[in-house]
């Protein structure tokens, strides 16, 4: 079950950053803000782990460290979706201002610097640019690590309970 569940994390993962780039970038054109960048990057870090977790099937220290690195990543990823989430529900006059893209960070910028700017987000991060019955893009992503926090730990306990049964 434990193997299961890690394939169907992998799964959820692959789905949701190929809507994002095929339809939300291919089709509506639509350009990920400095915080959905990130959102993306702990997207994949969540599937790294799960992907060497899948292989690894590991028992006990080395799950404590999958299920602790696959967690923390979630964790992340759901703080991130929370200040995106803040951003977009201030109010127009205390949206920060835009600042420059990613490229342009990266070349000009010391790397810790382009991490800080990254995570507290910009005026470009405020923006609602497509919604889901209702639900905004930074809501959606925010369910999405929920689901992946829940079924980490459930992996984790169902793999703890196999090897109790050994």
């Amino acid at each position: 079950m434990y193997r299961i569940t890690h394939a169907a994390i992998i799964a959820l993962i692959f789905a949701a950053m190929a809507f994002a780039v095929f339809y939300l970038q291919g089709v509506l054109y639509l350009a990920p803000c400095p915080l959905c960048t990130v959102d993306r990057g702990l997207f994949l870090l969540v599937a790294l782990v799960s992907m060497a977790s899948l292989i690894h099937n590991p028992h006990g220290t080395f799950l404590w460290i999958y299920t602790g690195l696959s967690s923390l990543f979630a964790l992340m990823g759901i703080a991130v979706g929370m200040r995106h989430i803040w951003l977009q529900n201030l109010p127009a006059d205390q949206v920060p201002e835009c600042g420059p893209d990613l490229a342009y960070m990266l070349e000009v910028f010391p790397l810790m610097d382009v991490i800080k700017r990254l995570f507290t987000g910009a005026g470009q991060c405020a923006e609602i640019s497509w919604t889901f019955y209702g639900i905004t893009l930074p809501q959606q992503t925010l369910l999405l690590f929920v689901a992946l926090l829940l079924m980490i730990i459930y992996a984790h306990r169902q793999q703890v309970r196999a090897s109790s049964k050994q």
